[in-house]
């Protein structure tokens, strides 16, 4: 397959020798959120299977399907051209389907892959009422070396290990993330819910292969772009915030109907204006109200 104007951006900004900061990636859901992430200098966006599975009603179980994401990159490129980056999670548990979810989000325009190394069926990686299992090593290579097969240099792809999530160590996490890499992936994130710091910035004092890290510092909030980036990592993936601002948002809005009886725009509950709504999909519309 060709390689995507998109997929050639984002391998180029890994990989460039002197980044001034690591590159920033959105979680957005839909064309709103990635307009929103665009207007605040973000540079790549991220569709998160917990967002997709979310604002679906699915559990983030594997329930998603190729069509599912493929959609949400399709509508996402009705409004930038900033690079998708999607969250396939383990892609089924399959080669095929690896090789499957790979071309589809090609098709509709995908610059990134994230494959990650958990077992069918996987686990949300904060989930308190199940836990993470992962996957034989040798499955997820067989899977990133389809991928490659299948898309060439069409679609960057990450490779994201579950180890520490599911309690080994951080020795282990290194060396399946070290084989993956072998082959065929082009940046790796190592998940850690250590909610202290102290784990992701390890992973980043002890990676020396030259293949850039990439993070999601959900849990670890307090460490900042800047301090990740000084620490090693070329890609931060805010994977969830929009719409955990946009739920709380909505809650708040929904409770002060419930007090008052009226919709009226609040410092607790603000509102953005119709015409914002609008110019999502019309950028030079204009509100009466």
């Amino acid at each position: 397959m060709p390689i995507s104007d998109a997929a050639a951006r984002l391998r180029q900004a890994l990989t460039a020798p002197t980044p001034a900061r690591p590159l920033l990636a959105a979680g957005a859901v839909n064309a709103m959120a990635a307009r929103l992430a665009v207007e605040e200098g973000f540079d790549a966006l991220w569709v998160s299977g917990l967002e997709v599975s979310a604002a679906l009603g699915l559990p983030d179980a594997n329930v998603l399907s190729a069509r599912d994401l493929a959609d949400v990159v399709t509508a996402l490129g009705r409004v930038t051209d900033r690079p998708v980056i999607v969250d396939v999670d383990n892609a089924g548990g399959t080669v095929e389907g690896a090789a499957r979810i790979a071309a589809d989000l090609v098709r509709a325009g995908a610059a990134a892959i994230c494959l990650e190394d958990s077992a069918y069926p996987k686990c949300n990686s904060f989930s308190a009422h199940t836990s993470q299992q992962l996957a034989a090593a040798d499955l997820v290579i067989q899977q990133v070396e389809r991928i490659r097969k299948t898309v060439g240099e069409g679609l960057v792809v990450i490779s994201r290990t579950e180890s520490l999530i599911a309690g080994t160590s951080l020795e282990l996490a290194m060396g399946r993330s070290t084989r993956f890499v072998d082959a065929g992936a082009e940046a790796v994130l190592i998940h850690s819910k250590d909610q202290t710091g102290g784990q992701p910035l390890e992973v980043a004092t002890r990676w020396t292969n030259a293949v850039p890290l990439v993070t999601v510092p959900t849990a670890f909030p307090q460490l900042t772009a800047s301090e990740l980036g000084e620490a090693g990592y070329r890609l931060c993936i805010y994977a969830n915030q929009f719409s955990r601002a946009a739920m709380a948002g909505m809650r708040a809005a929904a409770r002060q109907f419930t007090r008052e009886g009226t919709f009226r725009p609040s410092a607790e509950a603000p509102l953005a204006a119709v015409a914002d709504l609008l110019q999502i999909g019309e950028p030079d519309a204009l509100s009466c109200i």
